[in-house]
Order: structure tokens, then C-alpha cells, then sequence
């Protein structure tokens, strides 16, 4: 029985765990300033959000770059940042159960079998998209509060740290308000999940049974659904 090469053994599910968390990690901390300013864009206009307070009429933020310059300018470069400790945890912990933990419950889902249908890789991205937002909610709650915390607000800011952020939600608002906005999120991402990992599972399939598997194929069948 001839065993498998170095490069040919299959990664364990520890490896994808950690894999995908370290790599969405990686992506975060390059995207976290454009992350930031779609928040700020986003409770745009909310009171106390605005340029000035209560008036419609002020438009402090506009455009992703507009908001990154003018951030920049205002409350300093850290700002793009706010958040970003948060982000990292949140990274960690969504990324690493959405996918890297699909192949292990799409195996599952198939008992074991050869033969995967649509049906169980739909079931197994709506799993572990659900399971990831369970575990991350708490950390994206946090990240979004410091996201929408402006560092010229004021000289007294609400959350003086991460962990704070976390003790100052949990007793103000109760555990529950850890896990505000779980439900939409959910549906949400179960939908995004479904759309990007079955998309490259079927991708990927197809480039190795036409046996165009190349080191450039991982690539292609890694970016064709995440431009869909």
C-alpha cells in the first residue's frame, strides 16, 4: 500500500481551524481602515454621530475615502484602527469555525460517503455560518462600538479597552447585549457562507477532475466566489 507524500496528506481539521482564523486575521488587519469607515457611514446621521448634533443638515462623512481622510485628519491615523484587538478575536474566532470547520461537518452531513450533494454542502455552509456567528457575536458587538467611537469626542471615552468594552456591555446592557443583532446576522451570514464555500467547493471539483490543478487554480477557485 503506497502512503501518502508529504505534500499529498490530507490537513487535519486543527490545521483548517487555525489556517483559516490566521489567514482572515492577516486579511483584517489590511482591510480594518475600510471596515471602519463603512461603520462610520453606516450610523451616519444617529445622534451624537453627526458633525453636529441633532442637525440633518451636516454631512461629516462622505464616500469610503472621503470618511478615511477625514478621520485621518480629525481624530489621527489610530483611528482608522479603533476596534481593531476586537476584530482580531472576531477573526479568529468566525473565520475559523465558517470555514474551517466546513469540511469536517459537510463529512458529517455525508456520514462519511464519497458522494457530496449540493444538499449537504448547503447544510454544512448554513451550519457553520450560523455556528460562527453564535461563538463571534460578542466580538463583532465590540468591534462595531469602537469602530462608531470617535477619538475627538470627548476627553472621556466609553470604552477605555477591549476587555472593558466587554465588562461595560455585559453590565450595562446584560449578557444579552453581547449578542445583539445574533438573529439577522445569522440569516445573513448563512447565506453568504452558502454562496461562497459550496461556489468553491464546486469550483474546486471541477478544476480537479479536468485535472488543471496548478498552484494558480487555488487562486481562481478562491476568488471566483468572492467576486459573486
Amino acid at each position: 500500500m503506497v502512503g501518502f507524500g508529504p505534500a499529498d496528506v490530507p490537513p487535519t481539521a486543527t490545521v483548517k481551524f487555525v489556517g483559516a482564523g490566521t489567514a482572515a486575521c492577516i486579511a483584517d488587519l489590511l482591510t480594518f481602515p475600510l471596515d471602519t469607515a463603512k461603520v462610520r457611514l453606516q450610523i451616519q446621521g444617529e445622534a451624537g454621530c453627526s458633525a453636529a448634533a441633532g442637525s440633518g443638515a451636516v454631512v461629516k462623512y462622505r464616500g469610503v475615502f472621503g470618511t478615511i481622510t477625514t478621520m485621518v485628519r480629525t481624530e489621527g491615523p489610530r483611528s482608522l484602527y479603533n476596534g481593531l484587538v476586537a476584530g482580531l478575536q472576531r477573526q479568529m474566532t468566525f473565520a475559523s469555525v465558517r470555514i474551517g470547520l466546513y469540511d469536517s461537518v459537510k463529512q458529517f452531513y455525508t456520514k462519511g460517503s464519497d458522494h457530496v450533494g449540493i444538499g449537504s454542502r448547503l447544510l454544512a455552509g448554513c451550519t457553520t455560518g450560523a455556528m460562527a456567528v453564535a461563538f463571534a457575536q460578542p466580538t463583532d458587538v465590540v468591534k462595531v462600538r469602537f469602530q462608531a467611537q470617535a477619538r475627538s469626542a470627548g476627553p472621556v471615552r466609553r470604552y477605555c479597552s477591549t476587555i472593558d468594552a466587554y465588562k461595560t456591555i455585559a453590565k450595562e446592557e446584560g449578557i444579552a447585549g453581547l449578542w445583539k443583532g445574533t438573529a439577522p446576522n445569522i440569516a445573513r451570514n448563512a447565506i453568504v457562507n452558502c454562496s461562497e464555500l459550496v461556489t468553491y467547493d464546486f469550483i474546486k471539483d471541477a478544476l480537479l477532475k479536468s485535472t488543471l490543478m496548478t498552484g494558480s487554480c487555488h487562486l481562481s477557485y478562491a476568488w471566483a466566489p468572492g467576486t459573486w
